[in-house]
């Protein structure tokens, strides 16, 4: 989209909300667009993401034209997820063309409870102590964040790399289990249209 659409005005920002900036190098390379590094996730407290992926459309005056959405920049991982993102290019080609958004960019987003914005903190403080060298309060911190927010993958996800945990490993598909049996709980636009 980001090259289809250079011509139009449209561009794409990455934000890896990762602190493995060679692991990040690997995959952005051959992308045209800029990808950014969060290592404190505020860009997930700014916009009230709770789990990845996520898409924010920005106006060309810095306004939010459609506030977060679960959308996949591939149909990659189809298979595993069941979404495609055709639908979601298609709104795309129609915003940038003809100023059309879609009706669920209207669409309002709550701000993050405090157990969210509390399990952030605790987030962040880990990454500090553990940036630090203090993995014995790094892990009081990161399992006091998953305490608040076990089903928010910027936090608990997030957090199993800087634990030595593979966030594609068991782990992982346990959490994942858990987050699809209380309905796969999205902070933001979560389109069933995009469904395969």
């Amino acid at each position: 989209m980001h090259d289809e659409l250079a011509d139009d005005g449209f561009g794409v920002i990455a934000v890896a909300i990762d602190e493995a900036i060679e692991e990040v190098r690997v995959l952005a390379e051959g992308i045209t667009y800029p990808v950014l590094m969060d290592p404190d996730h505020l860009l997930t407290e700014l916009y009230a993401i709770s789990n990845v992926p996520a898409v924010v459309w920005i106006d060309q005056h810095g306004r939010i034209a459609r506030p977060n959405a679960y959308e996949f920049g591939s149909d990659l991982l189809t298979e595993f997820t069941g979404r495609t993102c055709g639908a979601h290019f298609d709104q795309i080609r129609e915003w940038v063309h003809s100023d059309a958004l879609p009706e669920d960019a209207g669409s309002s987003i709550p701000d993050l409870s405090e157990e969210e914005v509390a399990a952030r903190l605790h987030f962040r403080l880990a990454a500090h102590l553990r940036r630090a060298g203090d993995e014995a309060g790094a892990a009081r911190h990161f399992d006091a964040a998953a305490q608040l927010a076990p089903l928010d993958f910027t936090v608990v996800r997030a957090a199993m790399p800087l634990r030595g945990e593979s966030p594609f490993g068991e782990e992982f598909f346990k959490i994942l289990e858990k987050f699809e049996a209380a309905g796969s709980p999205f902070h933001g636009i979560d389109p069933a249209q995009n469904t395969a």
